[in-house]
């Protein structure tokens, strides 16, 4: 039967840190933390899926001297970790204001987070990203003139970094604070739009969504492609190249990646088939005909099909 609800941010969490962050038991995460609604949210699932996968948590905060209200913030994530129970630490940054502040801030907190790491002997550290933040970041790569590679932003994992939320929408994050009563603080910064990023997110992206509704999906399913393993090229049982859409690739790439024996692929028409993502080699389609799919072109599918 297909699903009748999409899937919450526990088992999206939970499925991203299995198959694309490679977490396994015992190994220790700690968590990034501002008081915002993104991190308490990531910090509660973490909580949730954490015994269940055998995973040990700690919690740090920044504080960058910038504002005001950044102590009261911290406070209240202080708080939503001690509920938690996952330990908690805090770093006082003294970050002058100047040019290109965001980007000096965020290089601080960076380090703020992997001097913390390396003093409860973190194996990963996870920060609040998710996939409205991925389609955010792509946008102002394609207004900067990035190239196709520099769209390949904010991956699931990237170095001692992990985003297990990155598979989740803003309105996931929205409806598992509301349904957990996590609290939050709204931070002002968020809606001054002398910043490009968020007149991209309060200007750009709703205009885009108005006219293409799954524009978030695009964008992210674009970032995955760059680096992404070509999958391998499919021939019917008489030759003939079958064409793989941008979601059949996806399914046939997420299967190479976690090594999966095999995955259904359904085609126009109503014909499924069945492809070995590991060899790239066998197809059968509904009728029992046997192919094979091979990146290096059509003589394997010759070699099959006459053996």
């Amino acid at each position: 039967m297909p699903r009748s609800h999409p899937p919450t941010l526990l088992t999206r969490v939970r499925r991203t840190l299995r198959e694309e962050c490679n977490v396994v038991r015992g190994e220790r995460i700690l968590i990034g933390v501002s008081g915002g609604g993104d991190s308490a949210a990531l910090l509660h699932a973490l909580s949730c899926v954490s015994g269940r996968m055998g995973l040990i948590l700690f919690a740090h905060g920044v504080n960058h001297g910038l504002r005001q209200e950044a102590a009261a913030e911290l406070e209240l994530a202080r708080h939503e970790a001690a509920r938690c129970k996952v330990p908690y630490s805090e770093a006082r940054l003294r970050l002058q204001p100047g040019g290109n502040l965001q980007a000096r801030a965020r290089a601080a907190r960076y380090a703020a987070l992997r001097r913390a790491a390396a003093q409860v002997g973190a194996d990963w550290i996870t920060t609040g990203h998710h996939a409205d933040d991925r389609a955010e970041t792509v946008i102002i790569r394609l207004l900067r003139g990035a190239g196709p590679r520099g769209l390949a932003v904010l991956p699931a994992r990237a170095g001692d970094l992990l985003r297990p939320m990155i598979r989740a929408r803003r309105a996931d994050i929205l409806a598992h604070l509301q349904r957990h009563a996590v609290r939050y603080a709204e931070d002002p910064s968020n809606q001054d739009r002398r910043y490009l990023r968020v007149r991209v997110r309060r200007e750009v992206l709703p205009l885009l969504e108005s006219l293409s509704p799954r524009l978030v999906e695009h964008l992210c399913a674009l970032a995955d492609q760059v680096d992404a393993p070509a999958p391998p090229e499919l021939f019917d049982f008489s030759g003939r190249r079958v064409p793989l859409g941008r979601e059949h690739a996806a399914q046939i790439q997420r299967a190479q990646r976690l090594g999966l024996p095999g995955v259904r692929v359904r085609l126009p028409g109503g014909r499924e088939i069945a492809v070995d993502p590991r060899s790239g080699e066998i197809i059968l389609d509904e009728r029992g005909n046997v192919a094979t799919g091979r990146s290096s072109g059509r003589g394997a599918a010759k070699r099959r099909r006459d053996g």
